[in-house]
């Protein structure tokens, strides 16, 4: 499965680049992770928990980042064992542009799985791993930017309605 998209980041290429080589901000990013310790010299070694269609499986596995060039570009490399589940592989090449006063990233995703996963079929493989993609780079970009103003107002306007609810239920 090989996937590619471009995403605006309102904050410069080194920032960029500095985030996705911090242990703490790629477990921030990761969806599911548990846990991910290590270093770019020595690798990363992470604990990702995740449901891909009825199989939810803790995935154990090693993540290696080569290819750098500093403030330019990047390979992400990862596979894990899910156990029964069976393993899941993948990597990325990720370019850093600067370009409107912020950066453009833009990414190739190559993904295989084996086991009970691949017995899932490939239309849902290929969604959980769009998916997963799409919230990694998502929640990178959230974390460098902060929330943006749509997300603050969902949450304003949430907070109000469940303040409601429960002060009619105590009366």
């Amino acid at each position: 499965m090989q996937m590619s998209d471009t995403r605006q980041i309102s904050v410069p290429p080194s920032e960029v680049y500095a985030a996705l080589l911090d242990p703490e901000m790629l477990k921030k990013c990761v969806p599911g992770a548990q846990e991910v310790t290590g270093s770019v010299e020595e690798g990363y070694e992470a604990t990702v928990v995740q449901k891909v269609g009825p199989v939810k499986a803790t995935f154990k596995g090693e993540v290696t980042i080569s290819d750098l060039v500093p403030d330019t570009s990047l390979k992400i490399d990862g596979s894990g064992k899910g156990g029964a589940a069976g393993f899941a592989k993948g990597g990325a090449e990720v370019r850093l542009v600067e370009k409107d006063g912020g950066t453009e990233l833009s990414y190739d995703v190559e993904a295989k799985v084996g086991g009970k996963l691949a017995q899932l079929g490939s239309r849902i493989i290929d969604g959980f791993a769009k998916k997963m993609a799409d919230q990694f780079f998502q929640n990178l970009q959230d974390a460098l930017e902060g929330p943006s103003d749509g997300e603050m107002e969902e949450v304003t306007e949430e907070a109000p309605a469940k303040k409601g609810w429960f002060g009619r239920s105590k009366g």
